[in-house]
């Protein structure tokens, strides 16, 4: 019987591990391809409502902000307001998951104070479109187009001037006047 040596002892000892290690390995790589695609399909159905809630506050920002300027602005062109609110618009990526059509598919639509008696609106109109797994479940987010976007709509309205606010600019000179008098 050949004796023991050190180097004899390290290599069996060397193989049980590599042994135990691969048997787990194999348990792994059969966890992972389970777990990976698990994972990213949760990370799809998370990220839509994300890129939709996004979209969503963009729209509301901007209304509002188109609405504050129908209410303060001297001019009265519907065109450049229009414009402004476009422009403030590209603040959403260029991706269909978010505004599909473009920066020329937006639908703004301007209602001034002489229409409804003293209040301004701002209504904001875009599709998005839904990620391919969620597709199926588009009619979830909110009504679709033929082409299956979801359509997305914020409006913003605001009263042109309050209701407890009497006289108009000319009473409010004639009593400025008579108080400096």
């Amino acid at each position: 019987m050949r004796p023991r040596t050190a180097s004899t002892r390290s290599a069996s000892w060397t193989s049980c591990c590599t042994e135990l290690a691969r048997e787990r390995s194999a348990q792994a790589t059969v966890e992972a391809a389970f777990l990976l695609p698990t994972f990213l399909v949760l990370l799809l159905l998370a990220l839509q409502p994300v890129c939709m809630l996004y979209t969503r506050s963009v729209m509301e920002s901007v209304a509002s902000e188109t609405a504050r300027l129908m209410v303060t602005a001297q001019e009265d062109n519907d065109m450049t307001l229009k414009a402004f609110a476009v422009r403030r618009l590209q603040a959403v990526p260029d991706l269909d998951i978010f505004h599909a059509g473009g920066p020329a598919s937006w639908d703004v639509r301007l209602t001034r104070a002489e229409d409804t008696g003293g209040a301004v609106g701002v209504s904001i109109k875009g599709y998005v479109t839904p990620l391919p797994v969620l597709g199926a479940f588009a009619s979830a987010f909110g009504k679709t187009n033929i082409y299956g976007d979801v359509e997305m709509e914020v409006t913003v309205a605001y009263e042109g001037r309050p209701s407890w606010l009497e006289g108009d600019y000319e009473t409010w000179m004639e009593m400025w006047e008579e108080e400096e008098a």
